[in-house]
């Protein structure tokens, strides 16, 4: 993955930022006067760092040692990012255990994961949502993929009272 160029990856998560910022608009309200902050995501199990500049609604991954700098910082693992994007685990448990690390505007952090937990996302649905072609085979390979990695590739159904 190293040598490999990484726009592929930025031209792909900039579709699905901007996808998603279309179906939930409320998130950049949610987080009102940061939307103008970028986001360092660091995702420490993947060769690459993202940024998030809501403002553009753009997600682009960066090398690790070529990462601009943020006004807010967030790294931990694939799996505990997806664990907080998809309601299964709560970040300031995450924060608290250690799971995350936060650096820079905290405040902006809070907003951030704020506006994401109120908009209940499922990123799974969210890429098959972006990628129409690649629903049916997404959604089939869901459930096997989830057992076979561990890790939460979309929010757990609700229970109805």
């Amino acid at each position: 993955m190293q040598i490999l160029p990484l726009w592929p990856v930025s031209a792909a998560l900039d579709l699905l930022a901007r996808s998603l910022l279309r179906a939930h608009p409320e998130i950049l309200r949610r987080i009102d006067k940061y939307q103008n902050h970028h986001f360092v995501l660091d995702i420490t199990d993947l060769p690459f760092i993202l940024q998030l500049d809501p403002a553009r609604a753009g997600l682009r991954a960066f090398r690790r040692g070529a990462a601009p700098a943020g006004d807010a910082r967030i790294a931990g693992t694939f799996a505990a990012f997806l664990a907080m994007l998809h309601g299964v685990e709560d970040g300031d448990t995450l924060y608290f255990s250690g799971a995350l690390q936060i650096e820079g505007d905290t405040s902006a952090v809070l907003a951030l994961r704020n506006a994401l937990d109120d908009a209940e996302l499922d990123l799974s649905a969210e890429i098959a949502s972006a990628l129409p072609a690649l629903s049916a085979p997404l959604r089939a390979a869901l459930a096997p993929l989830e057992r076979l990695t561990g890790l939460h590739l979309r929010r757990p159904a609700q229970e109805v009272y």
